[in-house]
C-alpha cells in the first residue's frame, strides 16, 4: 500500500470539444456508466491504492463535484486526518491553468506528511494499478514516472491528447499532440509520480520563470534537464475530452471485457451510493444488452443503451444506441437513437431523435423537447 503517497488531481482539463455536457460541471463530475461520475475511477485508483490524501483542484464549477464527492466517505476519506481536499478558484479561473492554482494552495503540500506525489487528470478512464507504478518509479530512480497507453485506434480516438516519444531505456524524449492522423500512438494518460519536495520546486520555478500554466507544460518544457521516464499501461483505457469521445467511452462498457476489467476486476470502483429501489419492468418491456441503474420504471424497449438513476420510460417508446442521465422522462412512442439526454430531460411523446454514431444528439441538462 501507498501509504508515502498523496493525491493531486488537476481538472485543468480542455472542455472546448465537450462544452454541451459540462455547461453545470466539471468533465470530472459528468455522470457514467449509469451510476458513476467520471472522477470515481482515479479516486477509486488512489484508495485501492492506499492513498488517504488527496487534493482535486477545480478551475471552473463546482458545485456538482462538491455535492458527489461530498466528505469522500465512499473513497474511505472521510478522516480525522489526510482526507479529500477541493480547491475551487471560482471566477478568476485561467483556462487550461493549474500553476496557480497550486501555489495559492501550496499549505496543503506542506502540511502533508507524505514524501511523494502521484498527479493525475480525471477525464482517462481505467481501472489501473498505482502500487505497481509506484514501485517502478522507485526503482528508476528517475525524477518523474509517466504513464503511458501504446494505442491502435489513434487514427479516430485520443483526439488532441499528448503523444510521447520514447527511447529504448524508457525515457521521454519529446512530446507531441494526437491529430489522429495515424492509427498508432503513445498516448499520456496524465499520471506523473514524482517526490513531493521536487514537485513544490517545479511549481515555485514555473511560476518564477513564467512561460507554463500547467506542471506537465514545465515538465516537458525541461526534457533535457530533468530524467522523465515512461511506463507503459497495458489495460483498457477510455479518453472523455469530447462528446465523441464520452459517447464511444460509455458504448465500451457493453463490451464484456471491458466490463469485467473496469467494474468487475479486483479493484472495486467506488461512488456515491443512492438509496432508490430496484429497477421496475413492466409488462411489454424489452431490454437488450443494456447498463440499468437503480430507480428506473420502465415500459418501453432500450437497447445498447446506459440508462441512469429514475428514469422513466413509457410504453412504446424505443431507446437505441443511447445514453439517458439521471431523472428523464421519455413519453409514449418516443423513438430515441444515437442521442445523449443530459440530467431531468423530457421528450414529449411522439417524438423521433436520431443522431449520428459519430455525431450523436446531444440535449442539455433540462430541456424540454416537445411540439
Amino acid at each position: 500500500m501507498l501509504k508515502d503517497y498523496m493525491g493531486v488531481i488537476s481538472l485543468s482539463e480542455d472542455e472546448s470539444n465537450i462544452r454541451s455536457l459540462t455547461v453545470h460541471r466539471p468533465i470530472a463530475s459528468i455522470p457514467i456508466f449509469a451510476r458513476y461520475r467520471v472522477i470515481d475511477f482515479m479516486l477509486s485508483n488512489m484508495k485501492n491504492a492506499g492513498i488517504t490524501n488527496v487534493g482535486i483542484f477545480v478551475n471552473s464549477a463546482s458545485r456538482s463535484l462538491i455535492d458527489h464527492i461530498g466528505t469522500g466517505k465512499p473513497w474511505d476519506m472521510n478522516r480525522k486526518n489526510d482526507g479529500v481536499f477541493i480547491f475551487n478558484r471560482y471566477l478568476n479561473a485561467a483556462v487550461n491553468s493549474d500553476i496557480k492554482l497550486l501555489k495559492n494552495n501550496l499549505e496543503f503540500l506542506y502540511r502533508s506528511k507524505k514524501n511523494k506525489v502521484i498527479m493525475t487528470s480525471s477525464y482517462m478512464i481505467c481501472n489501473i494499478d498505482f502500487e505497481e507504478i509506484a514501485y517502478e518509479h522507485e526503482k528508476s530512480d528517475a525524477d518523474v514516472t509517466v504513464v503511458y497507453k501504446k494505442v491502435e485506434n489513434g487514427d479516430n480516438m485520443f483526439l488532441n491528447c499528448d503523444t510521447l516519444k520514447i527511447d529504448e531505456n524508457g525515457r521521454v524524449l519529446s512530446v507531441g499532440r494526437n491529430l489522429c492522423l495515424t492509427d498508432t500512438a503513445n498516448v499520456n494518460m496524465e499520471i506523473y509520480i514524482m517526490n513531493k519536495e521536487f514537485f513544490i520546486d517545479c511549481i515555485l520555478r514555473c511560476i518564477q520563470d513564467g512561460g507554463c500554466d500547467t506542471i506537465k507544460q514545465y515538465l516537458f518544457a525541461n526534457l533535457k534537464k530533468f530524467d522523465v521516464r515512461a511506463y507503459e499501461y497495458k489495460g483498457y483505457v477510455g479518453c472523455v475530452n469530447s462528446v465523441n469521445s464520452y459517447y464511444r467511452v460509455s458504448m465500451d462498457i457493453l463490451e464484456y471485457d471491458v466490463m469485467k476489467e473496469l467494474l468487475n476486476s479486483s479493484r472495486r470502483i467506488y461512488t456515491k451510493s443512492n438509496d432508490s429501489p430496484p429497477t421496475k419492468y413492466l409488462n411489454g418491456s424489452e431490454i437488450v444488452n443494456s447498463l440499468v441503474a437503480n430507480g428506473c420504471v420502465i415500459k418501453g424497449t432500450v437497447k445498447n443503451s446506459i440508462i441512469s438513476r429514475g428514469v422513466i420510460i413509457e410504453e412504446g417508446a424505443e431507446v437505441i444506441n443511447s445514453i439517458v442521465f439521471p431523472k428523464c422522462v421519455i413519453n409514449k412512442n418516443v423513438k430515441l437513437k444515437n442521442v445523449i439526454l443530459d440530467k431531468n430531460v423530457e421528450i414529449e411523446m411522439d417524438k423521433v431523435l436520431i443522431g449520428d454514431k459519430n455525431y450523436p444528439i446531444v440535449i442539455e441538462k433540462g430541456s424540454y423537447v416537445g411540439i
